[in-house]
């Protein structure tokens, strides 16, 4: 039968609430232990004695008291249980309302291996588009959600950097984005419990349901919660870097009948220390060094920071479904302190002068994000309707004051220079997106949807020269610029399944109407686009232990708002940081191939990757000013193509190995100042990470982790080799109900980056000291019935990941 849907039916059904009418029987009863006390938060799960499907579930409340109502007459099959507790079975024939009377539980003769049972191992399944790995009822749920994506097979956290695949993939939960950047991001991975979640994937070729910037994607997957009651978490982390960091916080989650909350709320205080040693060889007119500067530099960071998220589902009935849903993120207090010393020498290494240099700055921001949701689902099943609305705020300012002292070679006093600057900025996020499943048959659904964003930014700067006393306005760093960006986007997405055969195929198309204005440059740019962006994905099983597959995605990553922004932020008198409102949007085309073995135990693939106009954030050294400028651009071309190996396996029993490795070569092609350019590079990537659990109730576990990058190249930039470690322990403590856990990162001091450019007339080499050396100690403890998983589903647009670049 075919189906149509009017703009008249979707209105109504957002504004109407649909009733139903059922005989609204229902089942009560007591649940007691053999002494007859009650028993608080016992588990009350109802299936349909056929098929064992389950009908609903509750808890008991502190009386031991239970009620499942509004049940039709059927047969039916009550489980009553409580963790320490044998479980009890009853068979119900339902005509009319029944009161059970007290259902007794009788304590387990042997409660410890009743526990033992319900500890599963995680497991690993490779599908073409992802891997899916399932944690539910494992060891790792003890941890916090960053824990578990740190352990997660084809995930790479590097200094804070969530990567797959050597770029940014976006995070969802639930199917929804989360609206943060990724310092953001992190505070609430850290922040929330990882009890609910049932499996990540990673999904290395997503569908065009995502928007066309989602190269990548990691989708928490919480279990669906049936119990009723209430639940909540309070939990402390303390971190000794070189200095001391501080991580409190709390959550709760409610539900009934009609609703679902979460909320959850953390704090962060942290100070972070970064040194530095630079060195650039400035050039004359005959390509020789004329003067080196040998900078030393110390950089301190001061944060406090609330991050609150919330989420609320609101039952209209068993078709229709409201959700609210809020990020909130306040950082009323960010200072850093730059202390910089350089010598410059001439060609010959003798010193000519050197200067001191003071950079202090104070920030503040907040980034606030809403968005509501409806959801229908129609008798048909499988065929719903989902319409989200979202907005986010941004606001953020920053005040600098520069100080330099300059002395000669002989360390007499020469002058002193100084500068106060004024930034601004705030941008507004509107998005608008309707998505329609129809299942086709058997084993075929389609997909149909439609999404709307609005961005407008608004930023300022005003830099102010202080000379003999007196603040003047230096007019050539003195601007405001405006950005307005409306992407309007559409797609279809059809899979089927066979006996043997998967297919995915899907297109979006993304107009993007841009629209730019400098008050310094005094005059607008505009730059309108329509994009085309295919993918597909195809598996065929060819035996129980062996499966082939192949994807491709072309995707688009737009510069974020800060990358286009032309102020210039001089760190020091010869150190500038910029913006390119001329930049392009990367185009991206990824092709994979792969098989994977022994049902899943091993995957090998092969991938071919393009980028046009990929962006970097490169130094250019002006060799006449000798002025360092950091700034985005634009390379004409990046092909990575590569080789890799995935295997996930136990060892023993209690022991169980994650390794991968990748062979790759990136080649970057560009042209500056009239010369073209062309480099490539062979690397390799490997991952060994080794979970273990320990007694008998293997209630500590522990995680050791290793990670190697060797030398590659990031825009025509070396970056040497790297080795990264940490080990992860955590124990379970306070029967069940609390744990505590210790984290060593960079055990052995070889996560610092050495970074240099060599190419045409460009020379420089810069080494990060990173403060990745720390121990982090953590407790949480559960209260209430900690048998409930959470709503919790985080959302975000792709539009607010762009907010914000790293700091430099």
């Amino acid at each position: 039968m075919k189906r149509s849907i009017s703009f008249t039916y979707i209105v109504f059904a957002l504004l109407s609430v649909t009733f139903s009418f059922g005989q609204d029987l229902s089942i009560s009863g007591t649940v007691r232990d053999a002494e007859g006390l009650p028993i608080a938060f016992a588990n009350i799960i109802l299936k349909q004695a056929q098929d064992s499907a389950v009908v609903k579930g509750v808890s008991t409340n502190e009386k031991g008291i239970f009620l499942l109502d509004k049940i039709n007459t059927d047969a039916y099959l009550l489980s009553v249980s409580f963790i320490g507790f044998t479980e009890v079975h009853k068979s119900i024939s339902l005509e009319r309302s029944i009161d059970m009377g007290t259902v007794t539980l009788n304590e387990s003769s042997q409660q410890l291996d009743e526990v033992n049972i319900l500890v599963k191992r995680p497991t690993l399944k490779k599908e073409a588009d992802r891997l899916v790995f399932t944690i539910e009822n494992t060891a790792l749920i003890e941890g916090t959600m960053f824990e578990v994506l740190k352990n997660t097979p084809g995930i790479l956290v590097l200094d804070n950097n969530i990567q797959v695949k050597n770029s940014k993939p976006t995070v969802y939960i639930n199917d929804k984005k989360v609206q943060l950047n990724t310092e953001e991001l992190i505070q609430l991975l850290e922040g929330s419990s990882a009890n609910n979640i049932k499996s990540v994937e990673v999904i290395t070729n997503p569908s065009a349901k995502y928007d066309a910037s989602s190269g990548a994607v990691i989708n928490i997957v919480m279990s669906k919660n049936l119990i009723t009651g209430y639940r909540g978490n309070v939990f402390a982390n303390f971190e000794q870097g070189v200095f001391p960091r501080y991580n409190p916080g709390t959550s709760h989650f409610f539900k009934n009948e009609k609703i679902d909350f979460f909320a959850n709320y953390s704090y962060s205080q942290n100070k972070i220390n970064r040194d530095q040693d630079e060195v650039v060889n400035y050039y004359d007119g005959a390509n020789a060094i004329d003067e080196i500067f040998k900078s030393n530099v110390n950089r301190n960071t001061w944060s406090k920071t609330h991050n609150f998220n919330f989420n609320f589902d609101y039952t209209l009935n068993e078709n229709n479904t409201l959700s609210l849903t809020s990020n909130m993120l306040v950082l009323p207090y960010f200072k850093y302190q730059i202390n910089n010393s350089t010598q410059v020498l001439d060609a010959n290494e003798a010193l000519d002068y050197f200067f001191n240099a003071n950079n202090l700055s104070d920030d503040d921001k907040y980034n606030l994000g809403f968005d509501l949701d409806y959801v229908h689902k129609f008798k048909n099943p499988g065929e719903t309707l989902a319409i989200n609305a979202h907005y986010t705020i941004f606001d953020y300012n920053r005040k600098q004051n520069v100080k330099s002292d300059y002395f000669d070679a002989d360390g007499r006093f020469l002058e002193t220079t100084a500068f106060l600057t004024d930034n601004h900025q705030n941008t507004n996020i509107y998005t608008a997106k309707a998505d329609y499943t129809l299942p086709l048959g058997e084993g075929g659904n389609l997909e149909l949807g439609a999404k709307g964003s609005a961005i407008k930014s608004s930023s300022n700067i005003t830099q102010f020269d202080q000379v003999n006393g007196s603040q003047i306005i230096d007019s050539n760093n003195t601007d405001a610029f405006d950005y307005d960006e409306v992407i309007v986007a559409g797609y279809f997405n059809f899979s089927k399944d066979w006996d043997k055969l998967n297919l995915v195929t899907g297109l979006r198309a993304e107009q993007t109407n841009v629209e730019s204005n400098s008050v310094l440059e005094g005059n607008s740019k505009t730059k309108d686009y329509l994009e085309w962006f295919p993918t597909a994905s195809l598996s065929y099983t060819v035996s129980d232990q062996v499966s082939v597959y192949t994807n491709y995605k072309k995707s688009i990553q737009r510069p974020n708002y800060q990358n286009l922004n032309p102020f210039q932020f001089y760190l020091n008198d010869f150190n500038i940081v910029t913006g390119n409102p001329n930049l392009k949007p990367v185009i991206v085309d990824h092709a994979v191939i792969g098989t994977s073995l022994v049902q899943g135990t091993y995957t090998l693939e092969a991938y071919y990757k393009t980028y046009s106009n990929n962006i970097f954030e490169l130094p250019y050294q002006d060799n006449v000013n000798n002025i360092l400028t950091y700034t985005p651009v634009n390379l004409d071309k990046t092909v990575e193509f590569g080789f890799d190996f995935i295997t996930y396996f136990y060892m023993l029993e209690n022991w169980s190995v994650y390794f991968v490795t990748s062979f790759f070569n990136t080649h970057d092609e560009a042209e500056f100042e009239g010369i073209k350019i062309d480099r490539d590079q062979w690397s390799n990537y490997s991952v060994l990470s080794n979970d273990f659990t320990f007694l008998k109730d293997k209630s500590l576990n522990v995680n050791f982790n290793l990670t190697y990058m060797s030398k590659s190249m990031s825009g025509f930039r070396e970056v040497q080799d790297i080795l990264a470690s940490e080990l992860t322990m955590s124990k379970s403590v306070l029967k069940n109900k609390g744990s505590v856990s210790v984290v060593i990162s960079d055990l052995f001091n070889t996560q610092n980056y050495d970074i240099s450019s060599r190419y045409l007339n460009q020379n420089s080499r810069i080494y990060y000291d990173q403060d990745t050396r720390f121990i982090k100690l953590g407790f949480r403890y559960k209260f209430g019935n900690t048998n409930l998983e959470t709503n919790q589903s985080s959302k975000s647009q792709q539009e607010t990941e762009r907010l914000e670049k790293s700091e430099n």
